[in-house]
């Protein structure tokens, strides 16, 4: 049937040859667990295993869609020590998605390092597309969208106040994350530094409480006193422009 050895070598040596693994960065809905894509539902089903900021909070998504899959926690903390051991799975052909908590994972969540790593490595990276606080924020501020800086989240103590005024002083819109603990503190430091520009405060997005407050810092300041501040904050800073 074949005329030379290496004729059965090209056709029947290939597929005993193991394949390298895949790694999927899988967008998991920041509220409601409604938005998620068929595709990512499929994704999270065909993984050998799912890496997870924490598996508690990833188990409830799971468990919503009837995804029985082997869970292992990957966050900022554990990410170095992490890597080495992802990375050997996928070299011997296992599938891993990577999800956070909310949102997409290297978006101001843990994931870069592991995507890097896998550049570096030659194994093949797809993304899974879907919801994100920052999009979201964007489309139900108001503000008009050309170009705008997204700085995740600022710093807490050290360096806050330049990286403010810097935002201040910056005539595109810009958009970072806040925690509901400094809301109040933020918008007395802004206050400072650009009162009468324009912001909106989007919280709880895509939940029941969902809710965007729009107005100038300085009236801001007076709408969120009356109210009980929940939820992780997206801060939408219009453009001067605008």
């Amino acid at each position: 049937m074949y005329k030379y050895p290496s004729e059965f070598y090209i056709q029947f040596k290939e597929p005993f040859i193991k394949m390298t693994g895949k790694l999927y960065i899988v967008s998991t809905p920041i509220g409601n667990l409604e938005d998620i894509s068929s595709r990512a539902i499929e994704t999270l089903k065909n993984s050998d295993i799912i890496y997870c900021e924490d598996t508690r909070t990833s188990n409830i998504l799971l468990s919503h869609y009837h995804i029985k899959k082997p869970l292992s926690s990957y966050h900022s903390h554990n990410e170095d020590e992490k890597i080495s051991s992802i990375i050997q799975r996928l070299k011997e052909g296992k599938n891993i998605s990577l999800i956070s908590d909310s949102g997409t994972p290297g978006l101001s969540d843990p994931g870069l390092k592991l995507i890097r790593k896998c550049i570096d490595e030659a194994i093949e990276i797809t993304p899974i597309p879907g919801p994100n606080a920052l999009m979201t924020a964007l489309v139900i501020s108001g503000f008009e969208i050309n170009k705008f800086y997204f700085e995740g989240f600022i710093p807490q103590k050290k360096g806050r106040q330049t990286k403010l005024k810097e935002i201040a002083s910056r005539s595109e819109m810009t958009v970072f994350y806040e925690s509901p603990h400094r809301i109040k503190k933020l918008i007395t430091e802004l206050e400072k530094f650009c009162p009468y520009r324009e912001i909106a405060l989007c919280r709880e997005l895509t939940k029941k409480f969902e809710e965007a407050i729009r107005g100038r810092v300085i009236d801001i300041k007076k709408k969120i006193d009356s109210i009980k501040l929940k939820g992780e904050f997206t801060v939408v800073i219009n453009s001067i422009e605008g």
